[in-house]
């Protein structure tokens, strides 16, 4: 889990191109879904 959502948005705004707007609308437990499939798709192998 990152320290700041900053850095799980940031993660996820990367590898999606989502915009600030939307993943402000994610609860906690959706972030950390999408900051794994984001984790995932970009091949990174820690944390």
């Amino acid at each position: 889990m990152p320290d700041r959502v900053e850095n799980a948005q940031a993660d996820i705004a990367t590898i999606f191109h989502w915009s600030l707007d939307a993943l402000d609308k994610l609860t906690i437990s959706e972030l950390m879904h999408w900051r794994e499939q984001a984790r995932i798709r970009s091949g990174a192998t820690d944390e």
